[in-house]
Formats: structure tokens, C-alpha cells, sequence
């Protein structure tokens, strides 16, 4: 047998690393502190409803189904998928709603922008072609590789490359100088949320992200995103891998500057390798008890860092279908920026912006016959920055502004009266269902000073045989991102084991 490797955590960043060193010939273990795999790609199901926890939106399949292909098997098998088109709807709070469908194909979206006058419609272009040539830097450089030392970013050559990505602007700030349409700049920029940064801070490099849905689509997997949970633990056994259910890790045991294995309920299990898929944040402050095994990431410094926002979520069982509503809406505040400041700087949202997912409208058997799963979100503070308490006053004031919100989207008028059953998660209950520091939902916020280089590594450089994976991690959050940080992290295993052919 191969070298053991113990991982913590059965999220999608864990998985990923563990399925890539199983096929290689390592012999891997996962200690899942929850029920089920996939971290927060978590799912509830009740009364014959079934709810997605976190992620709903499915960005570059190629990079799912590329986790299935690797192992040799067909992706289709494990993660059926359909495209959506339109991908989502977008309605502006004003008296009546502005209402917008947004497609991926070219044709229907030059429709949609052309309406808005030719300058625009140049701005739209030439923000596709301008950001779609940063995205190859960033994807060719950045994204896919590691930073171990210094020199791997201090170079005159990656100091070129970091260069062209121009990431000194914000994301809103870029959108505004292509296009002078207000409603047009905000659809196309408060994507960063996706990532628990907002467009005013996040740099305008996160504009890829709706490029990325306009350029390869937005889709659904069958059942709910936790089948790709599902799929990728299921693989993981397949190839011999082994999990742990509700076996939470206490400790990583190092020594002499080394890790040794994981203590789980009190007993030590040795390893050659550990890989914590734990927030890391939440690694350095609970799981690794020495001061000299965190290296900078003091609890002080832990602390001062930058958090992404978190999320309330509403998941309803309503007592009807609704024939016209799309898979995807997004609501807008009337005043965004409002909205947005107040995420980050801990304030009561008066008037938030709302999303809800339909997963029913795809895959009707997410719901009774008859009914649908509604999945309200609305983006809030991390607890750190929250200046108010989760309390039933709390709740009671965002599910009204859902509601209130929601009932004015054709279809909805009856909203408050068709939701038969509800459950709530609020950032506490990220915090302690997933162990996500402060509640933050996406992790450590993707600001300028904390991406790249600045962003923690899969490599510790303080222990021998310890790495880290997860959206805290470099490259950062979003599934995609997050399978992708899996590979490095197991890319970055392999190199340092002498017996590994890998380079």
C-alpha cells in the first residue's frame, strides 16, 4: 500500500484532494465531523422536500466532471446535467419591477443590451474581451498553481503577469467604466457576493465571474447539487478510499515539527500525511494546539484578517408549483449600495437584496407532486462584524423583507400563505454545522492583500507532511475554485513525497 494520508473533512476541496492521491496509489481516510459529505454543499430533507444548503448554481462543468474523467469514469453517471436558459432572472425594486432574463446566448443577450443604446452595447464587448483576457492570465499563472515561496510571485516574470490582471480597480468601479447603464452595471457586477465579497471592495479581477456564466452557461445537476457530493464520495470509496461519518477531529497531532496523524474522540490516528479541509481558520485556532506549528497565523492575526459574508437562508416547502418562475431570480435593492455597505459593516439590511432558487422548477422531484422547494437567500454579516444579535427579531425582520420583497414578482402575490414548512440557517448555524469561522460563509474574503500569494497555502511551511484546502485557501472560494484548490493541494502532497514520480 501507498503512504496514509488522514484528511479532515469531507467538503468538496477534501474530496477532491483525497479522490486525486487515492488514484494515485496513496491510502486515504476522511474524518467527516457531519452525516454526509460535501461541507456546506450540504441538503435537508423534509417531508418530501428536499433543499440544497449552500452552493445552487453550477459555473464551469468542466471542472466537475473533470474530477470523474481523471478517474477514468463517465461523469454523466455520477452528475447528470442540463443547461439553463434563461440562466436566471433579475428584477430591480422599483414601482413596477424592472424585469430582466439574462441568457447565455450571444444573440438574446446582445437583445437585452442593444435595447439599453450603442454605448453600451460597445461597453458590454468590450468588457467581455477585456476581462476575458485577464482571465486567461489569471487561469494560466494564478488560479491553477501554487505559491510556496516568495520568489514563485517575485519574479520579474510573474510580476508582469500579475500586472496585466490590472486588479487595483473594484468590480463595480470597472463595470460603470464600460457601461453607463446603472441596472446593466449592477447585474453584471454583484456576482463577487457569490465569493462573500462585495463589488465595491472586491477587486474588478472577480468580474470574471458573470463572464464565466455568460460565456459557458449556468447549469443544474439532477437532484440538487449535494448528487455531486454524493457522486465524489461515492467515487472516492469506489477507487478504495474509506470515510468517517460524525467522527470529529479534536486535534492535529504533530511533533518535532511534524504531523503525525489526527486525535478523533480522544484517540490518536497516525498518518504519514494530514490534510485539513477544516476552514482554516478554524484549523489554526482549534485543531493545531501549538503556538510554533501556526507560523504567522496567530490567533491575533487569525482575528484581524478579513472575513466574507455570510448568508440567511430560508429553504420553504410552498403548498403549489408556479408555472412561470424561472430555476434562478435575483431581487435588487433600490439602493445596492446601501445594501452592500451595510453587509460588511455589520448594520440591520433595511432593504436587502433577495435570491431565490426553484430547484423543483428543474428536477420536480425535489418537491411532492403539486408543490415546490423554495431556497430564499439573503447575504448578510459574518458574526464577527455583526453589530445584532440571531434572534427570533432578527428573523422575523429579513423573512418579512422576503417576503415583501418577493410577493411583488408575478406569480408570488400569495407568497406568505403558500409556505407550508420552513428551516432556517443563519450564520450561527454555518458556524457550527460546517465549523466556518465567524459564521463566514465563504470563508476568508477575497480582498487584494488576502488572494494570491497573500492567501493562505496548501503547504505549511511551519509542519513537514501537513497541507491545507478549503475556500480560506489560495485560490479562493466558489466550487469550481474550491475543486480546484483540492488538485493543488494534492499536487503539492505528491511533490513532496521521494517516492512520487510527480513533478
Amino acid at each position: 500500500m501507498g503512504k496514509k494520508v488522514l484528511v479532515v473533512g469531507a467538503g468538496m476541496a477534501g474530496l477532491s484532494s483525497a479522490i486525486r492521491l487515492q488514484h494515485a496509489g496513496y491510502e486515504v481516510e476522511i474524518y467527516e465531523q457531519g452525516p454526509q459529505p460535501g461541507g456546506k454543499m450540504h441538503q435537508i430533507q423534509a417531508e418530501g422536500f428536499t433543499f440544497d444548503v449552500g452552493p445552487t448554481l453550477v459555473m464551469m462543468p468542466s471542472i466537475y466532471q473533470e474530477v470523474f474523467a481523471l478517474a477514468g469514469r463517465n461523469p454523466d453517471d455520477y452528475i447528470p446535467m442540463k443547461k439553463l436558459d434563461p440562466m436566471y432572472e433579475v428584477y430591480f425594486k422599483d414601482e413596477p419591477y424592472r424585469h430582466y432574463e439574462v441568457s447565455s446566448d450571444l444573440t438574446k443577450l446582445m437583445e437585452m443590451v442593444e435595447k439599453k443604446g450603442p454605448e453600451n452595447a460597445r461597453g458590454f464587448l468590450q468588457y467581455l474581451s477585456e476581462i476575458y483576457t485577464r482571465y486567461q492570465v489569471a487561469l494560466d499563472h494564478f488560479i491553477t498553481r501554487p505559491f510556496r515561496s516568495k520568489k514563485d510571485i517575485y519574479n520579474p516574470f510573474m510580476m508582469q503577469q500579475a500586472l496585466k490582471l490590472k486588479t487595483f480597480d473594484s468590480a463595480d468601479h470597472m463595470m460603470a467604466s464600460f457601461m453607463p447603464d446603472k441596472d446593466l452595471q449592477q447585474m453584471l457586477s454583484f456576482q463577487t457576493l457569490y465569493i462573500g465579497v462585495s463589488p465595491q471592495k472586491g477587486p474588478s479581477l472577480y468580474n470574471i465571474i458573470p463572464m464565466i456564466e455568460l460565456l459557458y452557461g449556468v447549469w443544474f445537476i439532477e437532484g440538487g447539487m449535494h448528487t455531486m457530493a454524493q457522486g465524489m464520495a461515492r467515487l472516492f470509496e469506489e477507487l478504495g478510499g474509506k470515510i468517517h461519518y460524525n467522527h470529529q477531529v479534536d486535534e492535529i497531532l504533530i511533533a518535532g515539527g511534524k504531523a503525525l496523524g489526527l486525535s478523533v474522540k480522544g484517540k490518536a490516528v497516525t498518518s504519514d500525511y494530514v490534510i485539513s479541509n477544516a476552514d482554516f481558520p478554524y484549523t489554526m485556532t482549534h485543531l493545531i494546539k501549538e503556538d510554533s506549528a501556526r507560523g504567522k497565523y496567530t490567533k491575533e492575526k487569525i482575528d484581524s484578517m478579513d472575513y466574507s459574508c455570510s448568508c440567511l437562508v430560508f429553504y420553504w416547502g410552498m403548498d403549489q408549483t408556479y408555472e412561470k418562475l424561472a430555476p434562478h431570480t435575483f431581487v435588487i435593492s433600490k439602493d445596492l449600495d446601501d445594501n452592500l455597505t451595510r453587509i460588511f459593516d455589520g448594520r440591520l439590511i433595511e432593504d436587502p437584496s433577495i435570491y431565490l432558487h426553484v430547484p423543483s422548477q428543474v428536477d420536480p422531484s425535489m418537491a411532492p407532486e403539486g408543490k415546490s422547494s423554495f431556497y430564499t437567500l439573503i447575504s448578510v454579516s459574518e458574526l464577527g462584524t455583526g453589530t445584532y444579535e440571531w434572534n427570533e427579531k432578527t428573523i422575523s425582520h429579513y423573512r418579512e423583507k422576503a417576503f415583501e420583497t418577493l410577493s411583488k414578482i408575478p406569480g408570488l402575490e400569495n407568497i406568505r400563505e403558500d409556505v407550508t414548512l420552513e428551516r432556517i440557517f443563519t450564520p450561527k448555524d454555518f458556524e457550527q454545522s460546517f465549523s466556518a469561522y465567524r459564521g463566514a460563509t465563504f470563508g476568508l474574503q477575497p480582498t487584494l492583500r488576502q488572494s494570491n500569494h497573500w492567501r493562505p497555502q496548501a503547504k505549511s511551511m511551519e509542519v513537514e507532511g501537513l497541507y491545507f484546502t478549503g475556500s480560506s485557501t489560495h485560490p479562493g472560494a466558489g466550487v469550481p475554485i474550491v475543486l480546484q484548490s483540492g488538485k493543488i493541494c494534492a499536487e503539492e502532497l505528491r511533490r513532496d513525497e521521494p517516492g512520487d514520480d510527480f513533478k
